[in-house]
């Protein structure tokens, strides 16, 4: 293959869920993830996320559209896909008078070249609790343990559903850096978080679901360029807003004051902050409390969000079941 070449191992397209009742929770999503993308699903409760994953890791059949993860349909071709991803649900479950190392061990024996235990375990960095039983395990030791187990086989697509949820700081962000290293060897990652400045952090391209579509996609940098920076500030005793050069002049969008305190919103935040601190410097006029900064994922995505229930008129859910309930069916299914 040419090196030039995008090698695409997930290939979404149309893809439908409808569930028992008529509720279509994916409502016609088309994707691709190249090898060794990272790729993030972000959305409300209820976006669909969770039902999308589902569909991908082969645990349940789409309504319609189609999908291929390697080449293969995960669900029809389940044991040509199976041996060759790891799937990390929101909730696993593990019986708990087991002790990590055995729950591991137990998990290897239905794995194909699955990784040694202690191996596993270092990379989660749970080899200290390799002794401990399952129900003594906090709530973020649990969760990586889950890990653990998605990636004893030393999966070439990793499905990740929420991975840091009920980390403390350093556990997320030792994740995070497990989670870049795994992608530099060359893993392919899905990824849904709630947490946007994990997604900002690690996500080559993204995509923002609202009520079962994709609302809004692209690499983090283009989905945020959409969204206007943010400046602002307070002018001196004796000052006005009419006392700025033209807003329009400086390329500002929209404004608002609050007694002294300007906001300002841009699509070009270098020619607006220049403009606006040579005309300070010229006038001798002091910018107290001078904020500029871009906008963020987050900002991106309420706006994203807010203006998909503006048009649909609707709150956004997932159909009769919500995210967790969806992947502890998911995960009995996939223990089967």
């Amino acid at each position: 293959m040419n090196a030039n070449e995008r090698e695409e191992v997930i290939q979404v397209t149309d893809l439908r869920r409808v569930y028992g009742g008529g509720f279509e929770a994916v409502r016609g999503i088309t994707l691709s993830v190249a090898r060794g993308e990272l790729f993030a699903l972000l959305g409300t409760n209820g976006a669909g996320k969770t039902s999308t994953m589902e569909l991908l890791e082969g645990l349940a059949p789409p309504t319609g559209g189609r999908v291929r993860i390697l080449g293969h349909d995960p669900y029809e071709e389940r044991a040509a896909v199976r041996p060759r991803i790891g799937v990390m649900l929101q909730e696993g479950g593990f019986p708990s008078e087991l002790t990590v190392t055995e729950t591991v061990r137990m998990w290897a024996g239905c794995t194909t070249g699955a990784r040694p235990t202690g191996e596993a375990l270092e990379l989660v960095g749970l080899a200290h609790r390799a002794g401990v039983r399952v129900k003594q395990l906090s709530g973020g030791e649990k969760r990586r343990l889950d890990l653990a187990l998605a990636l004893l086989g030393r999966p070439e697509i990793l499905f990740l559903d929420e991975p840091t949820t009920g980390l403390d700081a350093e556990g997320r962000m030792r994740t995070w850096e497990l989670v870049r290293e795994l992608r530099a060897e060359g893993t392919t990652v899905l990824l849904t978080t709630h947490y946007l400045e994990e997604a900002e952090e690690l996500a080559d391209r993204l995509a923002i679901l609202h009520e079962g579509r994709i609302a809004v996609s692209g690499t983090p940098a283009e989905v945020t360029a959409a969204q206007p920076s943010r400046m602002s500030f307070e002018l001196p005793e004796g000052y006005f807003l009419g006392d700025l050069p033209p807003l329009r002049e400086l390329g500002v969008r929209d404004h608002e004051t609050t007694g002294r305190t300007v906001r300002l919103r841009t699509h070009e935040l270098q020619r607006t902050a220049t403009a606006l601190l040579l005309w300070a410097e010229r006038t001798h006029v002091e910018l107290r409390s001078l904020d500029i900064r871009s906008a963020s994922l987050e900002e991106a995505f309420l706006h994203i969000a807010r203006e998909a229930r503006q048009d649909t008129g609707r709150t956004p859910h997932d159909g009769p079941r919500d995210d967790r309930a969806a992947s502890t069916a998911a995960g009995k299914e996939a223990a089967a």
